[in-house]
């Protein structure tokens, strides 16, 4: 009889063992990292153009100087993409290739930046710049999301733009699709708030697995870099997404064409709209 009590305890506490483990595990995977008031104050409550104030009829190229001028003009915080060229140089441009914005059929790591250069965005004067010339017309007049793209030199792509951050003066955070680009934050430069990218699977399309899209639509790799805010694609966010956001993540919506996104959010990254630059605060 007692031994018959005994195993049934021991089962028992087995399963409540299992049963605990099996309640963490999303907590564990899908928490972010700790941020401070101080930190969130600067993108709290902001709303953030879109690779700069482009318009929709092109005639301000998205991610154009000109689109970051203005940008900083009207005083909106400012969402911007960063990649490397050929020969290491960190521009902003969003796309992989060069077709859509160019014109050209071409991916931007094989072309040098004398070359990316000479190329128009969208059949305009404005050519693609170098990073540290949109921070420079930029100015710091508001705060900057700066997206890492992904791509086959992640790690010297992380290096240059931190190195290229370490000596501008406005606030700035970083996101990234890849994890792994949040995670090198992480670990080398915790002074920046970093952000994980995210949009449900099917968005992913061929760019991933299909497991690997459903763990990154679910930010279920939080525990590799532990961001600080996640930026989701307007829509309707999976449980552990909303978990990772009640567990202190920022909430930031992309890519919203009005204000109604503002609602529920902590920061909203727009285009070819003017909403209010700031519309809450701490």
């Amino acid at each position: 009889m007692k031994q018959s009590l005994s195993q049934k305890l021991k089962k028992a506490a087995f399963c409540g063992v299992c049963g605990a483990v099996a309640a963490g595990l999303p907590v564990f995977l899908a928490a972010p990292g700790a941020v401070t008031k101080r930190q969130k104050a600067p993108f709290y409550g902001r709303n953030f153009a879109h690779r700069g104030l482009h318009s929709e009829d092109k005639s301000v190229p998205e991610n154009s100087l000109e689109a970051f001028r203005l940008a900083g003009r009207a005083g909106y915080g400012a969402e911007l993409d960063v990649q490397l060229t050929k020969d290491g140089q960190v521009v902003v441009f969003h796309d992989d290739t060069l077709d859509r914005v160019c014109g050209v059929h071409a991916r931007v790591d094989e072309k040098s930046y004398d070359e990316l250069k000479l190329l128009s965005l969208c059949g305009t004067e404005q050519r693609i710049p170098l990073f540290t010339e949109v921070l420079e017309v930029y100015a710091g007049r508001g705060p900057l999301i700066v997206e890492l793209k992904n791509g086959k030199r992640n790690r010297e792509l992380c290096e240059k733009t931190y190195a290229i951050l370490s000596d501008y003066p406005g606030e700035v955070c970083i996101e990234s699709f890849n994890p792994m680009i949040v995670r090198w934050f992480r670990f080398h430069a915790k002074d920046l708030v970093r952000g994980q990218l995210a949009t449900i699977s099917r968005d992913y399309g061929g760019a991933v697995d299909r497991r690997t899209a459903f763990l990154l639509s679910h930010c279920l790799l939080n525990f590799l870099s532990r961001p600080q805010f996640i930026a989701y694609r307007i829509g309707r966010r999976p449980l552990t997404v909303r978990l990772s956001e009640a567990l202190g993540a920022m909430r930031i919506g992309w890519t919203a064409h009005n204000d109604r996104a503002e609602r529920g959010r902590d920061g909203v990254i727009f285009e070819f709209c003017r909403p209010q630059r700031v519309f809450k605060k701490q």
